[in-house]
């Protein structure tokens, strides 16, 4: 997969990831509001968010992972669709809470940023947006479309690395069942990491 098609991925389920594709699957605004009417504080609602879908990522992980070999080219694209769709909207919900306009384009490409993990935060020092301080809802809405363009390339090249065929985790998932567990743990601990970089990203 080339960077370009990458990016292009991404744009696509980030728009159905707004308005939710399965049937009955609520948009990111009633997503959100739900896990806020059901819990005390931001805080407990974001947290409660990241939990449930982790939980979800690390199944799709597990299930897509268990055919091993016989599936694997078909298995390893539709893993990773799902896995960039569920975690797109946990980020976007995130960045709903907290006051962000999830449909604007600096919105859209931090998001993009926060499905690279640990890698985020030197995505975003590259072009001076440090995680470790406050990242208020004004420095994003600020950023210049020319810094957008930045990220986005720094963005396609890591997602293309990180989902590369000949990655270890990949080779893991030649073996069935053991497949299986190897994909679950991998997505599990990524969707966490990227929950919690969101978080941090997209603080109110």
């Amino acid at each position: 997969m080339l960077e370009r098609e990458m990016m292009n991925l991404l744009d696509v389920c980030y728009d159905k990831a707004l308005q939710g594709v399965l049937p009955g699957e609520k948009s990111i605004e009633e997503l959100a509001e739900d896990y806020l009417y059901k819990s005390s504080s931001k805080k407990k609602a974001i947290d409660d968010l990241i939990g449930y879908q982790t939980l979800l990522c690390g199944t799709n992980g597990f299930i897509t992972g268990l055919g091993g070999l016989l599936v694997l080219p078909v298995a390893i694209p539709t893993n990773i669709l799902s896995t960039i769709y569920i975690q797109l909207r946990m980020i976007a919900a995130i960045a709903y809470i907290n006051g962000y306009d999830i449909y604007s384009d600096q919105v859209r490409t931090i998001a993009y940023a926060c499905l690279t993990g640990s890698s985020a935060t030197k995505v975003l020092k590259n072009v001076g947006i440090k995680i470790g301080e406050k990242v208020v809802i004004n420095v994003i809405k600020k950023i210049p479309v020319e810094v957008l363009v930045k990220i986005n390339q720094q963005v396609g090249f890591r997602l293309v690395t990180k989902f590369g065929q000949k990655g270890l985790v990949n080779f893991g998932k030649m073996m069935p069942l053991v497949g299986g567990v190897v994909g679950g743990v991998f997505d599990t601990g990524m969707t966490l990491t990227i929950g919690n970089i969101a978080k941090k990203v997209f603080s109110e």
